[in-house]
């Protein structure tokens, strides 16, 4: 009897094309669209329900905004509010997708949960291993670095080995209504970018004026508040300056924000903690790896020190710019994920 999987379905081309696969490959198919924070009313719970029944498989909707407000949501303020500048769609892959989804699966008898991500599971001996997605300009393993052996053995991402063309043409041909369906790139709960908005929203405290001060602790002028600035901004700050200057540094500790240069914003080295080691169970005392501290980054060569079962130091070959507390740093071996971290 093939296994159960549960197949984790937006509505959008990626997840229905990786239902139709699993099919293809004689699995048998649960659909799921979970509820995290307004597709009950964009259209995308329908879109999930109308692939399921042309596929003719049972099909689920899970109401778990309250789940992603704990998990996500305030995860995010919390952090921002801290001077960090986190990935919520890393924390939504293993808290929800692959945390509470995974759940859901199990009481409902499946073995599995799929998705639509372009990223490769495979196993090596007794060891799970994440590699990247064959069409590298679509690639999503920076996203799931975070994922466990528990989590990465029970997991099947269809797509990994195919480009995007690819899965549109067979979409096309199985005449499935979102062949064409635009991608959604933002994050779902700050569809405007603007995450201040978003954070005094949800916190319900005004802004907090402070301080600009340069390197040297000189006073600049006073800013709007810590939540509506990121590291290496160089707009918007409302300074008249010489020369162009940017954010290079934020400190809640006394609320003030850190002007410098463009050369002031470049460092070689970073910790991270948090850290999620897929490629070892132990790993070496030092390694070289590529790495890479945002998701449109290209990896840079560094020397990583483990520090400890969940931290590391790095050292990258060349100066990096703008790395920020709060997001993630991964590391591959080739295209393989050695496993990732957050930056402190």
């Amino acid at each position: 009897m093939p296994a159960n999987v549960l197949v984790a379905m937006s509505g959008g081309v990626d997840s229905t094309v990786a239902a139709w696969l699993l099919q293809q490959q004689g699995y048998d198919c649960v659909g799921a669209t979970m509820v995290l924070y307004n597709e009950a009313n964009d259209g995308r719970v329908e879109d999930a329900r109308a692939v399921a029944a042309k596929l003719n498989i049972p099909f689920h909707v899970f109401d778990l905004r309250e789940d992603f407000q704990a998990e996500v949501i305030s995860r995010f303020v919390t952090a921002y509010q801290a001077g960090a500048t986190p990935n919520p769609c890393i924390e939504c892959n293993r808290r929800m997708k692959f945390g509470r989804l995974m759940d859901l699966g199990t009481l409902l008898g499946c073995e599995f949960i799929a998705s639509g991500h372009y990223a490769r599971i495979e196993k090596t001996d007794d060891r799970y291993l994440l590699r990247k997605g064959a069409d590298l300009s679509k690639d999503q393993s920076y996203v799931l670095a975070f994922l466990t052996q528990p989590q990465l053995a029970r997991i099947k991402l269809p797509l990994g080995a195919m480009t995007k063309d690819e899965i549109r043409q067979l979409a096309h041909q199985q005449g499935f209504v979102n062949s064409a369906k635009k991608e959604s790139q933002d994050i779902c709960f700050v569809p405007d970018g603007d995450y201040a908005k978003i954070i005094k929203e949800q916190s319900n405290l005004p802004d907090q004026p402070g301080d600009f001060v340069d390197l040297q602790g000189r006073l600049l002028g006073k800013h709007q508040g810590l939540i509506h600035y990121t590291i290496g901004q160089r707009r918007g700050l409302g300074l008249a300056m010489p020369e162009p200057v940017y954010v290079v540094a934020k400190q809640p500790h006394n609320n003030t924000v850190i002007i410098g240069r463009e050369q002031d914003l470049y460092t070689k080295q970073l910790d991270a903690d948090d850290f999620n080691w897929i490629a070892y169970d132990q790993p070496p005392q030092e390694l070289r790896v590529k790495a890479k501290i945002r998701y449109g980054q290209t990896e840079q060569w560094a020397t990583v020190h483990p520090n400890g079962a969940d931290a590391i130091h790095l050292t990258f070959d060349e100066p990096q710019r703008a790395i920020a507390r709060g997001q993630a740093v991964v590391l591959y071996e080739g295209d393989f994920v050695v496993g990732g971290g957050t930056i402190q």
